[in-house]
């Protein structure tokens, strides 16, 4: 059976491999003179176990006290091109535990090999490399989901695959090994044996406490995540990537040594024809994010979902495949936000589907220079997705009303959730502001504003921010419960003055000019007793008065209800709001 680029190895090709390792052997002792042979491996497509006549065979010579330090040799056996790429143990050593050269002599040890030589030399730094990956693929993945990194379950696979993966990509000649690696014939065999360094090395990484495991996945420890974080590790990252695709380049691609085959052009024609293909070759590889997870109300689900926004409907709200499924537009300013019908055995089902626009076009930085100085807005998809649903999966497990995450699709930027029935706070606060209630205002309206009062506290309790918190984006639920229904700009951490000035000047807008400030005055007090009862600090709430907040208001909220509201903010503790 054929395999890309490679045939399947034949009896009469595994003598002639014998005879080709005793001869790879008696060259390497004679590139070595005098000094010790660390350890030799083949490496590449016959390491793979296919053959293919254009192909080079691959060699990996380790010499303790090489003084070339790095060199390239050719030979040729049976009119095969044998290249020895030989090193300096020390250099090598360096390669694998620090990438000193971008990991351009190490890598080799993340895909099969054949030892000839000291089998256990390599196998313990191909151990100490696979370790070196899997912290380095740990920091990566904190870099790209800051919030959602705590709730991320790895599949072990994961980091065997974004290892082979992210080489694929910064050096494209390498697919051709890659598809080899991949192909039918030898697959299984050869992702057993490099799975097989990356589990042990996982054990390593887990001892040291960066991971920890539940139901077969890997999760990474809030420690590490928290030290990552705070390092910035990204810059650092981001440099070796660019190194290891320039040492890549200049010692990947077969040695500038063609002008030694020029006595045989044929041969130098093959290997050039090689060379070129690989490079060029089409080949087209299955994501490593398949191997992600994030909870959600139906269990783990793939970070990455290959299909169509009704087929997913469909999945979600479990009818069957001919049932119709319409769509219709729910709103949105800056989102794409939908509600996603079916029916079924005489029954409606409905689920919220949002997706994730970018707003670093021109037209949205006016959002950036209203809050200048004050707050600062998550503008690319992708980020607020992940703020999204790392926050509602925190607040969901501490009891928290919010909308049940049904399904994620990172690449395509949309989550899908519960619809909940209830009446939105916007709604509430205008009643409020009526002019119509100013005599009689509903006092079971004050005791919900006292209930989002306790919520805030107790989120703010947890060191988690909300970060827009304008009253639509609040649900009262059909049972009175306070739901939280846009979580893509909440951060731990985060300015929670900002909350709470938010919800109260964003409420005053609602109140019409010649309405008076009785309304404003009457939602600030019930929200911050609520605030202050459930533990929220009087010095967030103080902090909330201030010109830092007020003058982001100012464009649509009239002077005289910011002013009344930042006025209760800052004496709360004289009106005794603090004693409930």
């Amino acid at each position: 059976m054929v395999k890309p680029n490679g045939e399947k190895l034949t009896e009469s090709n595994r003598r002639l491999n014998e005879k080709m390792e005793k001869y790879i052997l008696t060259f390497c002792r004679y590139v070595a003179n005098s000094r010790p042979i660390t350890s030799i491996c083949l490496y590449g497509n016959l390491a793979l176990g296919t053959f293919d006549e254009k192909a080079p065979i691959e060699v990996l010579l380790i010499i303790d006290g090489f003084k070339p330090k790095i060199m390239n040799y050719i030979k040729f056996f049976h009119d095969k091109a044998i290249i020895v790429y030989a090193v300096d143990k020390w250099v090598f050593e360096r390669d694998v535990e620090q990438g000193f050269l971008g990991e351009v002599f190490a890598v080799q040890l993340v895909f099969p090999y054949k030892p000839l030589l000291n089998a256990e030399y390599l196998k313990d730094k191909e151990l100490k490399l696979k370790k070196h990956l899997i912290i380095e693929i740990l920091e990566n993945l904190v870099l790209d989901f800051p919030e959602l990194c705590y709730d991320i379950h790895i599949k072990p696979e994961y980091f065997m695959y974004e290892a082979i993966y992210n080489r694929a990509r910064l050096f494209p000649p390498m697919r051709n090994m890659l598809a080899n690696f991949l192909g039918k014939n030898f697959e299984k065999e050869n992702v057993q044996n490099v799975m097989d360094g990356f589990l042990k090395a996982l054990e390593m990484v887990e001892k040291e406490k960066l991971i920890t495991r539940t139901n077969g996945y890997i999760k990474i420890s809030k420690d590490f995540a928290d030290f990552t974080r705070s390092r910035k590790v990204g810059f650092k990252n981001l440099l070796k990537n660019a190194q290891k695709t320039l040492f890549m380049s200049f010692f990947g691609t077969v040695p500038k040594i063609f002008t030694t085959l020029s006595r045989n052009n044929d041969l130098l024609k093959r290997l050039k024809s090689f060379n070129s293909e690989t490079s060029r070759g089409p080949y087209c590889f299955e994501g490593s994010k398949k191997y992600l997870f994030v909870p959600t109300a139906n269990g783990l689900t793939p970070l990455a979902i290959k299909t169509s926004v009704e087929e997913l409907a469909k999945k979600i709200l479990s009818v069957d495949i001919e049932v119709d499924v319409t769509i219709e537009e729910l709103g949105g300013v800056f989102n794409d936000v939908y509600l996603v019908r079916a029916y079924a055995n005489g029954q409606e089902r409905k689920a919220v589907v949002k997706t994730f626009k970018d707003w670093s076009s021109f037209k949205w930085l006016p959002l950036n220079i209203w809050a200048f100085g004050t707050k600062t807005f998550a503008l690319l998809g992708q980020t607020r997705l992940e703020r999204e649903c790392a926050a509602n999966q925190f607040l969901y497990k501490k009891g928290f009303s919010v909308p049940k995450l049904l399904a994620v699709n990172h690449d395509e930027r949309i989550v899908f959730m519960e619809y909940i029935e209830g009446e939105s706070l916007e709604k509430i606060i205008k009643k409020i502001a009526n002019p119509k209630n100013k005599e009689s205002i509903d006092e079971e309206y004050l005791k919900i504003l006292h209930k989002v009062g306790e919520t805030f506290a107790k989120i703010h309790a947890l060191n988690v921010t909300l970060g827009d918190t304008k009253p639509e984006n609040i649900l009262v639920g059909k049972d009175g419960e306070i739901y939280l229904l846009d979580l893509e700009q909440s951060s731990r951490g985060g300015d929670k003055a900002w909350d709470v000035a938010e919800f109260l000047y964003y409420a005053g807008h609602y109140i019409p000019p010649l309405g008076g400030t009785r309304p404003a005055e009457l939602i600030a007090k019930s929200f911050i007793k609520g605030y202050l009862s459930a533990g929220g600090d009087l010095k967030t709430v103080k902090n909330a008065g201030k010109s830092k907040y007020t003058k982001v208001f100012s464009l649509f909220v009239f002077p005289h209800i910011i002013i009344a509201i930042s006025n209760i903010c800052k004496t709360t503790d004289q009106l005794g709001l603090a004693d409930g």
